[in-house]
C-alpha cells in the first residue's frame, strides 16, 4: 500500500522537517525520502538538486496546489 503526502511541517528558514500522510503517519523528511525510494509513496520522486544530492519533490503534473511547499500545514 502507498501512502501520499497531504500536509507538511517546516522550520523557521521555511524547509520542510515533517510530512503527515494520508494514513494519519508523521515522518520527518529523511523517513519519507526513503518511503519514496522503496517506492511507498504516491505523487513524488527524486531529483539530484545542485548540490548533488537527492531531494524530495512533487511529481510535475501542472497543478501548483499539490506541491509540496504548497501543502497545508499541520
Amino acid at each position: 500500500m502507498t501512502d501520499r503526502i497531504i500536509a507538511v511541517r517546516k522550520n523557521g528558514q521555511g524547509s520542510i522537517k515533517e510530512m503527515k500522510l494520508s494514513s494519519g503517519q508523521v515522518v520527518d523528511y529523511h523517513k519519507a525520502h526513503e518511503m519514496a525510494q522503496n517506492g511507498q509513496l504516491e505523487h513524488v520522486q527524486l531529483i539530484n538538486g545542485k548540490d548533488g544530492e537527492l531531494h524530495l519533490r512533487s511529481v510535475p503534473d501542472g497543478d501548483p496546489t499539490n506541491n509540496l511547499d504548497n501543502l497545508p500545514s499541520f
